[in-house]
């Protein structure tokens, strides 16, 4: 190969070696700096194709995507002076590259070594000024949010890490104190259950006072409502006797008469001693009933 040739070949590589160094790609997910002699001289480079000074200027490039960081279980006390074990995790995302950059050196591991020191300090402060129950069960959403609210001040301003949610996987008691705490809990729970019971047995006795009450009242009204009704049906009904016995007395007195006779002489048996001269048998001996 001639000499013109060997010098078309090194001229091709240095090309190729320096538009190598010349161009970078930075996607969708990441965030990047340029380093001029490890001297930060462009911050949050924009997604896309770029160009750099070959040799002299250097590209970090960083995960841009919401991350997780798992908390190493920490040991904390409540208002209480009760031990806790907690375990959580973070969500956090860069949000300020040259911030980012200048605290960890681009790091994950120290970011999340950062962040998760300054979490920790977090929940020891709310856990301190918050009850076993409290943390447990009864305001961990807002436990939560206040903590994820105050780290975040923070962390932006010092990491350039914007913290997303801290969230506590679980909560569990030292071993040589699990004992004694859920034995107070369970004694807690029957406590109130107690109490509920009370409450609902007090309720219960009144509602049915009440109702005793109220069935008494509605009886004694229509005990009422039936005597008026009954004493006004007799009053109509000796109102309509009355009417038709003064219409015809004689044929009145005549009915009943055949109705004693019928009454009397039912049976074959019967017997009956009565003077024949009574006015029993009045209408027998003269159906006009004069003699």
């Amino acid at each position: 190969m001639s000499k013109k040739g060997i010098v078309s070949i090194v001229v091709i590589l240095i090309a190729l070696v320096v538009g190598s160094n010349s161009m970078y790609v930075v996607t969708e997910y990441q965030r990047a700096v340029v380093l001029q002699f490890g001297r930060l001289v462009k911050a949050d480079v924009p997604p896309g194709l770029h160009f750099k000074l070959p040799f002299a200027e250097k590209v970090r490039k960083f995960d841009g995507r919401l991350l997780t960081a798992d908390m190493a279980t920490e040991s904390f006390f409540t208002v209480e002076n009760k031990r806790i074990m907690v375990d959580s995790f973070i969500k956090w995302q860069v949000s300020d590259v040259e911030t980012y950059y200048k605290a960890t050196g681009g790091d994950e591991m120290i970011a999340e070594n950062r962040l998760s020191q300054r979490v920790a300090d977090g929940l020891r402060n709310q856990f301190g000024r918050r009850t076993l129950h409290d943390v447990v069960s009864g305001k961990r959403d807002e436990l939560m949010s206040e903590i994820t609210a105050s780290i975040n001040v923070d962390a932006v301003k010092l990491l350039g890490i914007e913290v997303k949610d801290i969230r506590v996987k679980r909560i569990d008691f030292p071993a040589e104190a699990s004992q004694s705490v859920f034995a107070r809990m369970a004694a807690d729970r029957e406590k109130e259950a107690r109490e509920y019971r009370s409450q609902g047995k007090e309720q219960a006795e009144v509602i049915g006072a009440d109702a005793d009450k109220q069935v008494s009242i509605l009886e004694a009204n229509a005990y009422r409502d039936a005597e008026r009704i009954r004493g006004e049906g007799d009053a109509k009904a000796a109102a309509i006797f009355a009417g038709a016995y003064n219409k015809d007395p004689e044929f009145y007195s005549f009915v009943r008469s055949l109705n004693a006779y019928r009454q009397s002489f039912s049976g074959k048996e019967d017997l009956m001693v009565v003077d024949p001269k009574s006015d029993f048998f009045r209408y027998l001996k003269d159906p006009k009933g004069k003699n």
